[in-house]
């Protein structure tokens, strides 16, 4: 079929609310900013980099980070509660599931931060719009964009690159949503310009003549320039992508049969290959543990451990380990008492984990507590944007003003070495209310 150009600006782009739908064949590539990635010299400058694990399903806090000296702990749970020699004590009073013993090596290193009590008022314990709460840094949920595409469109565009915010998995998780278009990659062999698979070497021809048919287009026509960038940039980071891929060599052994280690070690080679990444995002589900939680649960918290673990010995085999922190959320926690399912339903406060060379390690946060619940509940101690305010001002060298509208909430400085902090650039929010939590740090074995 011939395609022509009024045919093609009549079918492949819609105009909705402030975006472009594309066509198949950018959603199956990704789209990417209009920026090369440094080479040469530049390959290897130091860019710090985010990386967001996402325990989806809401994770049961209570027996990953374990009060397991506390008798109801034991009472609220008969049957679901993890006994002494099932958890691996980390403090006098708190213990990590018996599952995440690479989790205990990285706290005996000094590289793990346990954040205890994370949540926010008046609690929903729906999961989408906990979600929506957790990615837009908004429990109003007036906010429609992402947290960390509100960082991302305060960064110099000129600078941009086609990966400098990267996820990995099925779909864009809302924390990206912006005006900043954003490569989503299921697998490096995946993220191609897919062709018939008829003619492989016919495809380079065919690549070129869609490209030359994108440029074409007069400059003036509507979405002329956006287009033909797009598609050069698509070409340019799908071809980097798997070039990197196919030089990369490691030594670690990344856990089998376990999807959240392949997607970091994807990660890892576009960090590797000085592919500008400044955020990674990466899901984990499976953590809705209504029943049968004890089996469940621990094998996604070895999981996570494990993936987690060889992550950071690839970037340190690679000099990168400096450049990154990791950081997991889950939408909410679940009930202090079991539901007699040998489970437990949707809850509120729960712990999330900060990983890195620069971490100062140790507990942050009050612990909370099991004898004032609310409605079966944890009451929430630490507040997620205190958290998130950590990782813009201490980590990303930003005010956390660009993503929260405000700089009410105080980081729990819990990294090293934190970089100074950016003078925002002016832009529209949602202004809320917001109060700082006091933060009590127990530190890390060393």
């Amino acid at each position: 079929m011939i395609l022509t150009r009024r045919q093609f600006l009549t079918s492949a782009a819609v105009v909705t609310a402030g975006s472009v739908m594309l066509p198949a064949v950018f959603k199956r590539a990704g789209v990417a900013a209009l920026v090369d990635p440094p080479s040469g010299d530049d390959k290897r400058k130091a860019t710090r980099t985010l990386v967001v694990v996402q325990m989806a399903g809401g994770n049961d806090g209570l027996n990953t980070v374990v009060p397991y000296k506390e008798s109801l702990y034991q009472t609220y749970r008969p049957g679901l509660a993890l006994q002494p020699n099932e958890v691996i004590p980390i403090t006098d009073d708190v213990a990590l599931h018996g599952s995440m013993t690479k989790f205990k090596e990285l706290w005996d290193a000094g590289l793990l931060a346990v954040v205890q009590g994370v949540g926010y008022p008046s609690p929903t314990f729906s999961h989408f719009s906990a979600m929506d709460i957790w990615q837009t840094a908004d429990p109003t949920l007036k906010i429609r964009t992402g947290w960390l595409g509100r960082y991302l469109e305060s960064l110099d565009r000129k600078a941009a690159t086609a990966f400098e915010g990267m996820a990995v998995g099925g779909r864009l998780p809302k924390e990206f949503e912006s005006s900043v278009p954003l490569p989503l990659i299921e697998s490096v062999n995946a993220y191609r310009i897919l062709t018939d698979g008829l003619r492989t070497d016919q495809t380079e021809r065919r690549i070129n003549a869609l490209t030359s048919l994108y440029s074409s287009f007069p400059k003036e026509v509507p979405y002329s320039v956006l287009l033909d960038g797009t598609m050069n940039s698509m070409v340019e980071s799908t071809s980097k992508l798997q070039t990197a891929n196919a030089a990369y060599r490691t030594s670690v052994t990344y856990p089998a049969n376990n999807s959240l280690a392949a997607g970091l070690r994807l990660i890892a080679t576009a960090i590797d290959a000085g592919l500008g990444v400044r955020v990674a995002h990466i899901s984990i589900g499976g953590f809705d543990t209504h029943s049968a939680q004890r089996g469940n649960q621990q094998r996604l918290l070895q999981q996570l451990s494990e993936g987690i673990a060889a992550f950071y010995s690839d970037l340190r085999e690679h000099g990168r380990e400096q450049d990154v922190l990791v950081m997991t959320w889950s939408e909410f926690g679940r009930r202090a008492k079991g539901n007699g399912s040998a489970g437990t339903d949707h809850g509120s406060a729960g712990p999330l984990f900060i990983v890195g060379s620069k971490v100062k390690g140790g507990v942050y946060g009050e612990r909370p507590s099991l004898s004032n619940l609310e409605s079966d509940n944890l009451r929430f101690t630490t507040d997620f944007r205190s958290v998130y305010s950590t990782v813009l001002q201490e980590w990303l060298g930003v005010s956390p003003d660009i993503s929260l509208g405000t700089t009410a909430f105080a980081p729990l400085k819990m990294i090293a070495n934190s970089p100074s902090p950016l003078v925002p650039l002016p832009r529209p929010v949602v202004p809320r209310a917001a109060t700082s939590t006091p933060v009590t740090v127990t530190p890390a074995a060393r």
